[in-house]
């Protein structure tokens, strides 16, 4: 993965009056499965690589309820890699070094009027979250296989004119975008070497508040 980070040109996008902001796709070994529909229990042991997903907590302003990666606003004077760490040991208590930074992919733009810079971090083994109560309410450990189905990405064209909405299938629920676009890139980019690019697709109307 690092690799190919490394060979990926990834696109930035200039904030101008937009809020930036970073969220970790964070790696891991072994751990506890996930509990989401079609997927194993937390309490089945895996060693199968994955990825750690989170469910947002409902009384949040902001994407409440929803699907997402750790992460947050840049805070001054921070690098977007910084920031994804930070947000990452506030919101699930996972607290990494830079050292395990292997790279971003593309800038995607929220149509909540965030820049959303993506680190891909290597979490080694056997991590255990402990979701703070106040942002997340559930952490999950999604399997990578799951990104490489024959049925992702799923694209439903939902306005007349615009890109399509993107989603990842993931057991028998999905995430759609942003959070599916990243994992989308992720997936091409990381785990088959493509380079391909997710900022033009649209996201669903329940993402723009």
């Amino acid at each position: 993965m690092r690799h190919r980070l490394r060979d990926f040109a990834h696109h930035s996008v200039d904030q101008g009056e937009l809020r930036a902001a970073a969220v970790a796709l964070t790696v891991t070994d072994e751990g506890f499965g996930a509990s989401l529909p079609g997927l194993p229990e937390h309490d089945v042991w895996s060693s199968t690589p994955a990825l750690l997903l989170t469910r947002r907590a409902s009384d949040l302003r902001d994407h409440s309820g929803q699907w997402a990666l750790p992460g947050g606003r840049l805070e001054p004077g921070e690098t977007p890699e910084q920031a994804a760490l930070r947000e990452m040991s506030e919101e699930i208590g996972i607290r990494l070094g830079e050292e395990n930074i292997l790279g971003r992919l593309d800038d995607f733009v929220t149509r909540s009027g965030f820049i959303m810079t993506p680190i891909v971090v290597w979490g080694g083994p056997a991590l255990e979250p402990l979701p703070n109560p106040g942002e997340v309410a559930s952490v999950h450990r999604i399997p990578l296989m799951e990104l490489m189905r024959v049925d992702a990405p799923n694209l439903r064209q939902e306005r007349e004119g615009v890109a399509p909405v993107l989603r990842m299938p993931i057991g028998s629920d999905y995430i759609a975008a942003p959070t599916a676009a990243l994992l989308y890139q992720f997936r091409e980019v990381c785990l088959m070497g493509r380079h391909t690019r997710v900022a033009h697709f649209e996201q669903p109307q329940f993402a723009w508040r």
